[in-house]
């Protein structure tokens, strides 16, 4: 890994985690890590650049099909991609051809630009995800494999202890809070080459655990306004990211108050 990196472009691909839910503006759009470090980059390097391709719910064939060209024209410095999670928490999920997707994605990325990064990402602690790890680790495990085979760096969120700690996690029990999003920011910044600022592994103090009505209370509320909805999503073949557009669909000089 060089340090005291350079670059003057960066352009984001994926779905809900890159486009930055949960980590809400006042004027209700999303900021997200993506942006922070969009913002951090920017101020190393007058003129920097930066597209974010990501909607929400997309799938790994959505984002080969409608963002991977687009990247690849643009010819940025640095591609996130992150994707392929979102398949892993169907019911039915062909991991191979979700994983053949993902290659497909790295093949086409890897020569456009001077630093592809892949992630490992994070996951909550907690019953309901359990079983649907080991199709995120063998999702994992392929990451690491393309990476090795392209040159592209890797960062490991999911081996981030901190990033499993229930508080990184906002209601909904998918997305990270706002304190969330800024240690992954940290955590591709330093994969990058930048000089740390944090410790983005730092854990967070001792908790209080919540009593009895008060997890009560929260389940009730995560059933009624997030599980009911997604159920809803998943049987009428519907995503939450439909008819959205990318919220910063061209390379552009970073502006803090572009949407």
């Amino acid at each position: 890994m060089e340090m005291n990196a350079t670059h003057t472009s960066l352009v984001a691909i994926g779905d809900s985690f890159t486009e930055g839910m949960s980590d809400r503006l006042p004027d209700g759009s999303y900021r997200g890590w993506a942006d922070v470090l969009a913002g951090r980059m920017a101020a190393r390097e007058p003129g920097f650049r930066y597209a974010n391709l990501a909607v929400r719910g997309k799938l790994i064939a959505q984002i080969v099909d409608e963002q991977v060209d687009a990247a690849v024209a643009m010819r940025p410095d640095v591609v996130t991609l992150v994707g392929g999670l979102n398949d892993t928490l169907r019911p039915k999920c062909d991991m191979g051809q979700v994983k053949d997707l993902l290659e497909e994605a790295v093949v086409r990325l890897a020569p456009s630009c001077q630093r592809l990064v892949l992630m490992r990402s994070p996951g909550r602690q907690g019953p309901v995800l359990a079983r649907f790890r080991p199709r995120m680790e063998e999702l994992f495990a392929h990451i690491d494999t393309l990476a090795a085979r392209h040159d592209a760096l890797v960062v490991d969120l999911y081996g981030a202890d901190v990033l499993g700690d229930q508080r990184m996690w906002d209601v909904d029990r998918l997305h990270l809070t706002r304190e969330g999003h800024g240690r992954v920011a940290e955590a591709v910044w330093q994969t990058l080459g930048y000089e740390p600022e944090d410790d983005w592994r730092s854990p967070l103090p001792p908790a209080v655990p919540p009593g009895w009505l008060t997890r009560r209370r929260a389940d009730a509320r995560f059933a009624r306004e997030h599980l009911g909805p997604w159920i809803g999503r998943r049987l009428t073949g519907r995503s939450s990211g439909d008819g959205l557009p990318p919220k910063r669909p061209e390379l552009l000089p970073w502006d803090p108050a572009r949407p």
